[in-house]
Formats: C-alpha cells, sequence, structure tokens
C-alpha cells in the first residue's frame, strides 16, 4: 500500500465482515489503504476474508464478535487497537433480519432482533467512542441501517423498527459527541444480493406470502429505478468516502445506497 491511497494509515474494524456487505466494505477499506479488523460472530469466515485482504497485499486481522455483549465488543476494539496501534474507523455492520406477519411477531422475535440490529449497535457507538475520546483524535463510525430504517415493511415490523433505531441513535451519537470530532453516519443499503436476502426471501415463502425462490428478491428489487437488484460492492464506494477526510464535515447523515428505491 502507498501513502497516496485515500485511507492510508486508518485503523478499522467491521462487525458482521465474514460475508456479504460487511466482507466487500472490509476488502475495499483495504484496497484504499486501511488496516482492517474482520470482526464476525463466526470466527471461521472472519479469519477467511482477513486472509483474502492479506494475500492481496492489504493489512488485516480477524477476530471473533457477538455484538450483543459489550465484553465481547470491548475485546474486538481492545484487539484492534493493539494490532495497528490505534483507532479511527468503526462500522456497526453486524445485522439479522426475520420474516413475521405483522401480528404474528412475538417478544421473542422482537427481542432476537433489537438485540443484535439496536443494542448491538448501542454497544459498538459507545464502546468505541470510549476509546476514541480517550485517543482525543477523533474518528468516524458508520453505521449499518436499511432502506426499511426509512420505511416500513410488512413482513419485516419488527426489522423495520430496529433500522429505524439505528438511524436514531446515528443521529443523537452525532449531536453529541461532534463537537469532540466523532463523526457518526450511517449507509441504508436496499434489496442486496447476499445470503441475509436469501433468508428472507426463504421467510417469505416460508410464511405462505410467496411461492417460489426468489419470488420476494425480485419483487423488491423491481422497485431499484436504476434497473438491478444492488450488489455488495455497491456499498463500498459510499462506506470508504465516510471513513475518509473527503466527509470530514458530514456527520449525522444517513445516506441511502439503493439504486433509487426510497428518495429521501
Amino acid at each position: 500500500m502507498t501513502a497516496s491511497l485515500p485511507l492510508s494509515g486508518r485503523r478499522t474494524v467491521v462487525t458482521g465482515a465474514g460475508r456479504g456487505i460487511g466482507a466487500a466494505i472490509a476488502r475495499g477499506l483495504a484496497a484504499q489503504g486501511a488496516a482492517v479488523m474482520i470482526a464476525d460472530l463466526n470466527p471461521d469466515t472472519a479469519a477467511g476474508v482477513a486472509d483474502e485482504i492479506r494475500k492481496a497485499g492489504g493489512k488485516a486481522a480477524s477476530t471473533a464478535v457477538d455484538v450483543r455483549e459489550r465484553a465481547s465488543v470491548a475485546a474486538m476494539l481492545d484487539r484492534t487497537i493493539a494490532e495497528f496501534g490505534g483507532l479511527d474507523v468503526v462500522f456497526n455492520n453486524a445485522g439479522i433480519a426475520q420474516v413475521r406477519p405483522f401480528l404474528a411477531i412475538t417478544e421473542d422475535d422482537w427481542r432476537t432482533v433489537m438485540d443484535v440490529n439496536g443494542l448491538g449497535v448501542l454497544i459498538g457507538m459507545q464502546e468505541a467512542i470510549t476509546r476514541l475520546r480517550a485517543q482525543g483524535t477523533g474518528g468516524a463510525i458508520i453505521n449499518t441501517a436499511s432502506i426499511a430504517g426509512k420505511q416500513g415493511y410488512e413482513p419485516l415490523a419488527h426489522y423495520s423498527a430496529s433500522k429505524f433505531a439505528v438511524v436514531a441513535l446515528t443521529q443523537a451519537a452525532a449531536r453529541a459527541f461532534g463537537a469532540e470530532n466523532i463523526r457518526v453516519n450511517a449507509i441504508c443499503p436496499g434489496v442486496v444480493a447476499t445470503d441475509m436476502w436469501k433468508l428472507i426471501d426463504q421467510g417469505f415463502r416460508d410464511s405462505g406470502l410467496t411461492g417460489r425462490e426468489n419470488e420476494a428478491f425480485d419483487q423488491f428489487a423491481a422497485g431499484a429505478v436504476l434497473g438491478r437488484p444492488s450488489r455488495a460492492e455497491d456499498l463500498v464506494g459510499v462506506a470508504c468516502f465516510l471513513a475518509s477526510d473527503a466527509a470530514a464535515f458530514m456527520t449525522g447523515q444517513t445516506l441511502l445506497v439503493d439504486g433509487g428505491m426510497v428518495m429521501d
């Protein structure tokens, strides 16, 4: 890596980076010169992505993390600091989805989704901000929300609520810590061809809402005015921008990267 790359020297961590959007973002950050900690609930997939980045000439390490557990998140961040000598950028990307008809959502369903997507982002932000404040150098936090954080979708009501929560947490933290040069922004993907959408599509079929494989995916993706579903790589440019000095005067924003599905 050369010093001319936009993210050279940035010490970063990406949760949920063992696959999908998180893995694509991690690869993109590394390609721009960042050192990247690949964090995932599955340590094997995390290690695989880190190894891929290193073979391509980038700098990466990996660790397991359960974003629902504060001690696990703290250990992830402390390992990142020990490995790279500090912390500059944190991507709270880990998330889950679950399909349930509105009247069928149970308390356990609600807690399952909110614990990862809402509480997990809160803990990630709190632990990151504590360390960035201690360094006194500012930094950037980028959260993965969703188009479902801009519009409520049925039968994804509790998932939508969790992503609305991500948007609210992003704005609140941006207001709270902007004076300390800690920027907090979020990205809203649309319908992305990842393993998560395979699970969502299966959930639609299991609920009797669709009949064939990829039917729900195709129906939702048809709303993209750019004429195709999103790929994980479509999120990389905006992610790298928000992590860079090019976004130095941007905070509290939630950027839609969805091919025009939702126009805000």
